[in-house]
């Protein structure tokens, strides 16, 4: 029985006109860049640390990170697609029922083998009102289905719980080449510019140095990249900060803006 999630956000957050959208994500990923690591022999992309608010100021951000993926786009066809909830109180992380996410560029089928052997482990709940209205993954979906080909998603929401929760869950979908991680979170809220610049810089350098002790005033998607950045480390893998601005950068109030950074790690 097919149960699709149906978008929430769509003419909200991004465009719900399919071929504005297209146009848009296409646009901006044409005027990322990340030319330095494309040309690095050997580069291949596991993961990324993503933002999540609308297009008109996360956008370029999120670009930047999702262009690192042309090398390897014809190899993964699952991505394991982690976000905060924003919506609800919740304990844990939570997978939904749904057989399907819906975006106005068509929908994107869900992992549920995946998400049955998590449950089973009693390492995830169901929780379908965690994911009716949450952006922080649905943000992310147009991005992936203009670079990726074919792909599952397994879509997790994280609520109240240990970094090493999040850890676990990784070390068990962390697959190969054919797997790809991404982690919703946007930095910190509601400061001055140059105080937000200056605490995204100390976070950065937190994320640079695999330090997962960072708060939810520095993140609000803070366990899912402390549990992610355990797991980088445990693999040996490596990490570079691509783009941190804030919405000041880019919407032009700097009373109380938003941070935003992109990170892969390879």
């Amino acid at each position: 029985m097919t149960r699709t999630r149906t978008a929430a956000v769509a003419g909200t957050f991004y465009p719900a006109d399919p071929v504005v959208l297209q146009h848009q994500v296409d646009q901006l990923l044409a005027e990322a860049t990340c030319n330095t690591l494309l040309s690095a022999e050997g580069f291949r992309p596991k993961a990324l640390i993503v933002p999540h608010a609308g297009y008109p100021y996360s956008g370029p951000i999120a670009a930047t990170a999702y262009r690192c993926l042309s090398p390897v786009s014809r190899e993964i066809s699952r991505v394991i697609l982690i976000g905060p909830c924003h919506r609800i109180p919740l304990q844990g992380l939570a997978a939904p029922s749904a057989t399907a996410f819906q975006t106005p560029l068509g929908n994107v089928p869900v992992d549920r083998q995946s998400i049955d052997m998590l449950a089973r482990q009693s390492l995830i709940t169901l929780d379908d009102d965690a994911h009716q209205f949450e952006h922080s993954i649905e943000i992310q979906l147009p991005f992936l289905q203009r670079v990726l080909h074919e792909f599952m998603l397994l879509p997790l929401v994280v609520g109240n719980t240990p970094g090493e929760r999040v850890t676990d869950v990784l070390r068990r979908v962390w697959g190969n080449r054919e797997t790809l991680i991404v982690i919703s979170t946007d930095l910190s809220h509601y400061h001055s510019y140059h105080e937000a610049q200056r605490l995204d810089k100390f976070t950065s350098s937190m994320i640079e140095g695999f330090d997962s002790h960072l708060t939810g005033e520095q993140a609000c998607g803070n366990r899912a990249v402390n549990g992610l950045l355990k797991r980088v480390e445990e693999a040996h893998l490596k990490l570079k900060t691509l783009d941190v601005r804030n919405s000041g950068d880019i919407a032009g109030d700097r009373d109380r803006v938003v941070g935003y950074g992109a990170y892969v790690i390879y």
